[in-house]
């Protein structure tokens, strides 16, 4: 791939991003959204950070892991439990670092 074509894809996303966006703005309150899209919108924020953190817990370097030795995915299943019991943030930070502390010396 040549430095041009680096150039142009950079300068397409550019684009792309930018009337995306804008479209909104121009439309102003003139453009309203159906319900139906408005609530479907609203899960865009967790099916992001899902795409985001999901693989990075289950893939390991040895390839997707599920065992005790990704310390990553049971840390942040315990912080996940502890935050549906007590909805406290500082507490499911420190249980998952804890539970990912514990694994990393026992296992």
């Amino acid at each position: 791939m040549s430095a041009l074509h680096v150039w142009l894809a950079i300068l397409g996303m550019g684009a792309v991003t930018a009337v995306t966006r804008a479209l909104f703005l121009i439309g102003g309150e003139r453009m309203v959204l159906p319900p139906r899209v408005q609530r479907v919108l609203r899960y865009a924020p967790a099916a992001a950070l899902a795409a985001v953190v999901v693989p990075d817990l289950l893939v390991t370097h040895a390839g997707i892991s599920l065992g005790l030795s990704n310390h990553a995915l049971w840390a942040s299943a315990a912080g996940l439990a502890y935050y549906l019991w007590r909805r406290g943030m500082m507490g499911t930070i420190a249980v998952g670092m804890a539970v990912f502390t514990l694994l990393r010396l026992v296992v």
